[in-house]
């Protein structure tokens, strides 16, 4: 962790150090989903007795990936399955260690998904910055998306997924810079408490 700790347990909002936290990034983005969606399922891997105490406390769902050293993709493909297991058949895709997006961005991506149609089976967030657009977080995935991600080999990434099914993805233009927010490393998440400014890259 070059946070030095985990991310998802970072302050949110941020405090000055020595400040006592009034949220953690993952109780936000819970607390966030919680509005949108019937359950909340938090994956977690080696970090599970880190994270349990803030899934129990923000009334969200801990599955646990039992072999979390195959990587970030499978922890994705862990809750999809579980999203399955539990009758459902849409879902947002989250990082637990990011700033959590504005309502009204999810807001967006849900009306832009129940209106979509049978050919579009996932919606992202589209943020212009500088001339250039960036594909954001968090996503909305359907059924077949769903079961895309599935099917996908263990050494690919989410990325590559969406990619190969692009023609079926719609991306939401949101005047949200934390749909491409990145915290990074220490100096990411000082630079927010200076300034509000959080580093940005594309995620999708």
């Amino acid at each position: 962790m070059r946070m030095g700790r985990d991310k998802a347990l970072l302050p949110w909002p941020p405090v000055a150090p020595g400040a006592p936290a009034v949220n953690t990034l993952l109780g936000a983005m819970i607390d966030l989903l919680q509005g949108y969606c019937d359950l909340v399922l938090v994956v977690a891997g080696q970090n599970v007795e880190h994270l349990q105490p803030v899934v129990d406390a923000h009334g969200a769902f801990l599955v646990i990936n039992s072999r979390p050293e195959r990587g970030q993709f499978s922890s994705i493909q862990v809750g999809m399955q579980e999203v399955l297991n539990r009758g459902r058949d849409a879902a947002f895709l989250a990082l637990v260690d990011r700033p959590p997006v504005l309502p009204g961005t999810l807001d967006a991506l849900r009306e832009a998904f129940l209106t979509g149609g049978p050919g579009i089976w996932a919606v992202a967030p589209e943020l212009a910055r500088q001339g250039s657009t960036i594909h954001g977080h968090p996503i909305l995935v359907g059924r077949d998306m769903l079961e895309k991600f599935l099917r996908a080999p263990a050494d690919t990434n989410a990325r590559d997924v969406l990619h190969q099914h692009r023609e079926h993805i719609v991306y939401v233009p949101v005047d949200d810079e934390r749909v491409a927010a990145n915290i990074d490393t220490r100096d990411d998440y000082e630079r927010l408490l200076r300034s509000g400014t959080i580093s940005a890259e594309t995620t999708f």
